[in-house]
Order: C-alpha cells, then structure tokens, then sequence
C-alpha cells in the first residue's frame, strides 16, 4: 500500500479493560482505501472486542478511532454512516424475510433508492429465490449471503468481515472472496478481515495483522511474513502465535 493513499480507518492507543482484565492492550494500526487487512490471532487474542470498539458498540477505556477522519466516539452516528459490518455471531432477525431485513436495514443506513438497491443486491448475492423466505429458516451459508448484501447496503468506506465465509461451502466462498477483492480495488473501500482460514488470509488480504492478548505482535504482507519469522506458511505461524507469542517478540528470548 502506498504511503500516500488515504486512510479510512484509523486506530491508535486502543485499549479495553474489564476489572482486571485486558482484553486490547495499546493497538494501533490503519487501513487505507482500496486495502484489505487481516485481522489474525487465536480466540480470546481480542479481535472481536476490536471491532466491537470501532462499530461504537464497546466504549473504548483509552485510545482513538477514526472512520474517514472522524472521531467513532465523538462523532457515532457520522462515522458509522459510511460502516458496515457481517459476522457469523450476529444473524439478521429470523422473522423477517430477506428482503425484509434489507429494507428496515436500508432505511437505517438512509440509503437512497433502495428498492433498486435492493434488486442489486439480491441479484449479485443470488438471493432472488429467496426474497420472500424468512431468514430464520435459511441454511448457514443462505443466511452468510444475506448478511453479506445487508453489509453492502450502503457501499461502505469501511467494510468490517468477521469469519465472513465460515458457513459457506468452497465454490462460495471463493465466489465472496473474488467478490470482495473486487469491491476494495474499486479504491472506495478499505475492508478489515478477520478469518481463521490462513489459505484464504493469503489468498485475499494486502496486510496482515498478528494480535496475541490483546496486543498487534506482527505486521505485514502475508505471503512474506512467514519466511521472515523462520516459519513455513502462515498457518505455522499462526500456531506459534498462538502457542508461543514470545519466541516472535524480537529480543525476547524463547
């Protein structure tokens, strides 16, 4: 990513503490226009309280984001304008039908021209068959694409995926891969990617970031980065950041 292109993300000094716990412990890091950024680490490592922080659901105990240059804890409902977000742990309500979801979903985001928007969305997600079906009773991977329309509703500056293809099946999920890759180098969009799945971590993100206990240990380009920690892929790397984050602090010995 060029050092010049525009950040639409920007997080520094982030920090959340629950009694004495840590769960995000000092983490900065930016995402630019046109750029996809992964997100990594093993459970609990504070990637979901992350982006809790930066969609303004979590209150931050210290630090500052900004979405386009405005502050998400100042400014909410101005930032959050031009966010969006899916994620496997938050389904779209099950009594609406999809076409249900989207509208109320539109009209929250004051999306102009929705019913045309909504025609897009259902054609490019091939969710026409399912327009009238409650979500409720869609299968895991039917349920992934309409949260994934619902996230493009209103053509977002930043785009927040949390294991956005965990429930689809491969065809699909390399169909939302290309989708998405596709949606950041139209240059509008700056996409921040949480996944366990490293092959498609390589195979999607510009930048990866490695968060063990609530802190960013390791930045970079993921095709690279494992060769640079004296690791064979990504996935042994995500493993020893799992297993044994000191060994890749560099000056701590193992």
């Amino acid at each position: 990513m060029s050092e010049r292109q525009p950040k639409v993300l920007s997080v520094a000094g982030l920090r959340k503490v629950y009694g004495a716990t840590v769960a995000v412990d000092g983490v900065s890091f930016e995402v630019g226009r046109g750029e996809i950024v992964g997100l990594l680490g093993p459970n609990g490592a504070g990637k979901t309280t992350t982006i809790n922080m930066i969609l303004g659901v979590l209150e931050p105990t210290a630090g500052t984001i900004e979405v386009e240059g405005v502050d998400v804890r100042r400014e909410r409902s101005r930032a959050l304008s031009c966010t969006n977000f899916a994620a496997v742990y938050a389904p779209l309500p099950g009594n609406l039908t999809v076409t249900q979801n989207l509208r109320v979903f539109g009209m929250l985001y004051g999306v102009t021209n929705l019913s045309q928007r909504i025609r897009e969305l259902l054609e490019e997600f091939d969710l026409r068959h399912l327009r009238d079906a409650k979500c409720g009773v869609l299968s895991s991977g039917e349920q992934t694409r309409v949260a994934l329309a619902k996230a493009m509703l209103n053509r977002p500056h930043l785009l927040l995926l949390d294991e956005p293809t965990a429930s689809l099946d491969p065809a699909s999920a390399r169909e939302t891969r290309e989708r998405m890759r596709r949606f950041a180098a139209g240059g509008g969009c700056g996409v921040l990617w949480t996944s366990h799945n490293m092959y498609e971590v390589e195979e999607v993100c510009d930048r990866v970031l490695f968060v063990s206990k609530g802190r960013v240990l390791l930045e970079g380009d993921p095709r690279k980065l494992p060769s640079e920690h004296g690791r064979d892929s990504l996935e042994d790397l995500f493993i020893a950041v799992a297993r044994e984050p000191l060994t890749l602090v560099p000056g701590v010995a193992a």
